[in-house]
């Protein structure tokens, strides 16, 4: 799937997509729920209820930058909490290569914020060792993010995606640190949105007078657009998410601004209510 905002062009490479089985991210997300919610079928939803959604990468080029936005699972790691994201062998380089984004050429790899399904292709297992899966880019990390998951020690899980993902970029000089409002090009700017993790930080683009959003996981699915209350289990500061979604949703709600969620398609922000819901794109 490809999206255009001015001179920049953005497209989204599936590594998997679900539908189902996702009460455990999103346990208030029941099926009479999102029945209810009618704006939601068949974008974002099925007819039962049952939640569409994706681990992706969003591939952004502007007119000289060439970037990976978050980079999934990756391949052959070990200790994850998720017994199916262990050990994978999924030919996501190839689909990444085929649709015109080789490895090599990209340029850029910006993580919104340093979670296990955001990170994974960061590195490859080489000769039993975790190595930059690409070569030539710089490795944009947000400052408060790394630094948080660098010292943190309490799960053993979370402490494995930094040693097989993140510190290996580290320890080959990859690693570019920013402050959360960071700008990174002249179309692309960051969006401190802390909650879901410290440093989560959302991808403003502003093109010819056009604008998107790569939102990451301020909001898993857009049926939180509806509750905003409905954090994530996966949230570090659930009261916090909920006010950073209230806060970018009021944002860029009744505009044109392309919408494009870290687990979800494109579509526009519109005010319902007290709330909002999302119209997606055809």
């Amino acid at each position: 799937m490809r999206w255009t905002v001015g001179k920049v062009r953005i497209t989204k490479v599936v590594e998997l997509e679900t539908i189902g089985s996702t009460r455990f991210i999103l346990p208030l997300a029941g099926r009479e729920e999102i029945q209810s919610l009618r704006w939601l079928i068949p974008h974002f939803a099925t007819e039962e209820g049952r939640l569409k959604m994706s681990i992706h990468s969003l591939m952004v080029e502007t007119p000289d930058r060439r970037i990976i936005v978050d980079t999934g699972l990756g391949n052959d790691k070990q200790g994850r909490k998720v017994p199916t994201w262990n050990n994978r062998n999924d030919p996501f380089l190839q689909t990444l290569t085929a649709a015109g984004f080789a490895p090599d050429s990209i340029d850029t790899v910006l993580c919104t914020h340093l979670h296990v399904d955001h990170v994974g292709w960061n590195t490859k297992l080489v000769e039993g060792r975790w190595v930059p899966t690409f070569p030539n880019a710089a490795y944009v990390f947000g400052k408060t993010e790394y630094e948080y998951w660098r010292d943190y020690r309490d799960e053993p899980d979370k402490v494995a995606v930094f040693a097989d993902s993140v510190k290996p970029i580290a320890d080959a000089g990859k690693v570019e640190l920013v402050p959360s409002d960071h700008r990174l090009t002249d179309e692309i700017t960051l969006i401190p949105t802390p909650g879901h993790s410290p440093g989560h930080m959302s991808i403003h683009i502003k093109s010819d007078g056009q604008e998107g959003l790569l939102s990451g996981d301020v909001a898993h699915h857009p049926c939180q657009m509806a509750h905003l209350d409905w954090s994530s289990t996966a949230d570090f500061d659930q009261g916090q998410s909920a006010k950073t979604r209230r806060e970018l949703f009021s944002r860029f709600a009744d505009t044109p601004t392309l919408v494009i969620g870290g687990h979800f398609n494109a579509g526009h922000i519109k005010r319902a209510g007290d709330a909002f819901k999302f119209i997606a794109l055809d």
